[in-house]
């Protein structure tokens, strides 16, 4: 891959890629999840763990976006 500068490669071993792995490894942990209590606004822990997921993925997106930009 190349940048928009000619004669410069780019690289994606930055440090800040391991921060990806968080979003994808959290979700695999059931034990988080595996509970009927505590209730939010009357829905299951599982329900709103989930939205909680999607919105841990795009923090950690956005920061290592910005980051290895």
């Amino acid at each position: 891959m190349t940048t928009g500068e000619p004669g410069q490669q780019r690289t994606d071993r930055s440090p800040w890629n391991w921060l990806l792995v968080l979003p994808i490894v959290l979700p695999l942990l059931t034990f988080l999840y595996n509970a009927d209590e505590p209730r939010l606004l009357g829905f299951p822990l599982f329900y709103w763990l989930q939205i909680a997921f999607i919105v841990v993925g795009v923090v950690t997106t956005t920061i290592v976006y910005r980051m290895t930009k």
